[in-house]
C-alpha cells in the first residue's frame, strides 16, 4: 500500500492512541502490554486492503479484541495478578487526589471500569460503547452510573469533575450545598 492510503490510519493513531493505551490499562494490561497491543492493532489496520466503513469504531473494536486475547495467556494472567496493586504506573507529578482516584478506579469491576474509561477519557457515547459490547445503551449507562457511585464512596465524598478542554480529573473538595 502507498503512504497516502494509510493517512486515515495515521489520523486515527494521532487522535486515539493515548486513549487506547488507557483503555488497555482499564482492561488489565500493563502500560507496555497496552502499547504492544496498540502496535499490533495499527499494524493490522495498515495492512487492510480497504478502509473500514467506520474506521474509529473498527480500530476500537480491533484493539479491544486484541487486548482481551492478549490477557488470556496463563503467564500474563499470573504476572498481572501479582502486580495488580500497580495497575496505574505512578508519576512524580500525581497529586494525592489523582492517586486516590486511580486506586479507586482500579478496584472497580472490569465492566464498570471499561465504560468509565471509554466514556470520560475516550469521549464515546453510551450508544457507541453499547455497540462495542453488544449491549443496550441502558445497560452501559447503568454500569457507568454504578461505577461512578462506587468511585464516590471509595473517595469518601470527594467530588470529581472533568475539565472538558483536556479531559483530566480535578478534585473539588467541598461542593456547594443546595440553596433553601
Amino acid at each position: 500500500m502507498s503512504g497516502n492510503s494509510n493517512i486515515w490510519c495515521q489520523k486515527i493513531y494521532e487522535a486515539k492512541a493515548s486513549g487506547l493505551i488507557l483503555y488497555g490499562r482499564a482492561l488489565g494490561l500493563s502500560h507496555s502490554e497496552a502499547e504492544d497491543v496498540l502496535q499490533e492493532t495499527f499494524l493490522a489496520l495498515i495492512h487492510k486492503e480497504e478502509i473500514p466503513k467506520e474506521p474509529e469504531y473498527y480500530c476500537l473494536r480491533s484493539f479491544r479484541n486484541r487486548a482481551l486475547n492478549y490477557r488470556r495467556g496463563l503467564w500474563r494472567r499470573l504476572k498481572r495478578e501479582l502486580e495488580s496493586h500497580h495497575w496505574f504506573e505512578k508519576s512524580s507529578t500525581e497529586s494525592p487526589h489523582e492517586r486516590a482516584a486511580m486506586k479507586c478506579l482500579a478496584e472497580l469491576p472490569t465492566e464498570q471500569r471499561e465504560v468509565i474509561v471509554l466514556k470520560i477519557w475516550n469521549q464515546h457515547t453510551f450508544e457507541e460503547i453499547a455497540n462495542l459490547f453488544n449491549l443496550s445503551p441502558n445497560t452501559v449507562a447503568g454500569r457507568y452510573r454504578y461505577g461512578l457511585q462506587k468511585l464516590r464512596v471509595c473517595l469518601k465524598g470527594e467530588n470529581y469533575e472533568r475539565l472538558e478542554s483536556i479531559g483530566e480529573g480535578v478534585a473539588i473538595m467541598d461542593s456547594p450545598s443546595a440553596l433553601g
